[in-house]
């Protein structure tokens, strides 16, 4: 289950999506969820659907990295479905005790299901398409408005960056200290919840000593390198320009923003 979360893993690539600006991505992300929260029928979550495919054979990452980054959902994605389809109220389908099974209630978690799935997938395909340190200069620019409060935007953009780009780093350290436990005789999936809470704990210890051990690394190699933050005279190496293909995405999701608002009018 570990080595499924793929949150934070930078795949190099030539794509379309690879080559966007920075800060169009993050920027086509919040319209792409606004776009996503608007959606409230199935012609409008099939449109949905096939863009976020699309967008997925478009970004060259194979799909079942896409797939395998949703596996750790299955429980809350299970449980929310659940909730919608016994706790809406509508035409009843089937009842039996205190439960009932709407029409309504299908609709939704059908509705519910696809909005977590697309939602991760295009959160995931950010991370899989940008570089931590592309993705920290385009972060860092979008929020350069802020320096007029004395919001240390820098720092805070470096920080968020950071920990996503240590996601992997401890989840493959959690692998392995769970590994090397099991070769000792620990036990993890016998016994009750308790239990099995308690049994974690030769695995969490280790895990926030590395953890810390590893950040104090980070700090000393940053320093040893002369790294004192934002500074007044700092430059950087890389521009960002937008070009014709940041200004079309653009167009693109507005388009498709525009498109789901008015499937609300269809007549069907």
């Amino acid at each position: 289950m570990i080595k499924d979360i793929t949150l934070g893993q930078y795949f190099p690539g030539n794509s379309l999506i690879h080559r966007l600006d920075p800060r169009m991505k993050i920027i086509l992300l919040l319209l792409y969820m606004v776009v996503l929260f608007m959606a409230s029928g199935w012609v409008a979550y099939l449109l949905l659907t096939a863009v976020t495919v699309f967008l997925m054979l478009l970004s060259r990452i194979p799909v079942k990295l896409y797939l395998r980054g949703l596996r750790p959902l299955l429980i809350i994605i299970c449980f929310t479905a659940l909730l919608n389809i016994f706790y809406t109220s509508g035409e009843v389908l089937v009842q039996f005790w205190v439960f009932k099974i709407t029409k309504e209630g299908l609709f939704n978690a059908a509705y519910m299901i696809l909005r977590i799935l697309m939602l991760v997938i295009a959160t995931s395909m950010l991370t899989y398409t940008t570089s931590p340190i592309v993705l920290t200069g385009g972060l860092e620019s979008l929020l350069s408005p802020l320096r007029v409060l004395r919001i240390p935007v820098h720092e805070f953009s470096m920080m968020m960056t950071m920990a996503l780009r240590f996601i992997p780093t401890l989840l493959e350290e959690t692998d392995k200290i769970i590994s090397a436990q099991k070769a000792r005789g620990a036990d993890f999936e016998s016994g009750n919840l308790i239990r099995r809470v308690k049994a974690l704990t030769p695995v969490l210890i280790p895990l926030f000593v590395s953890a810390f051990r590893r950040a104090e690394e980070l700090a000393t190699a940053m320093e040893c390198r002369g790294y004192t933050g934002e500074g007044k005279n700092r430059s950087r190496f890389v521009q960002y320009r937008l070009c014709l293909r940041d200004y079309a995405s653009l167009l693109f999701v507005v388009g498709l923003g525009a498109a789901v608002f008015f499937t609300d009018f269809l007549p069907f």
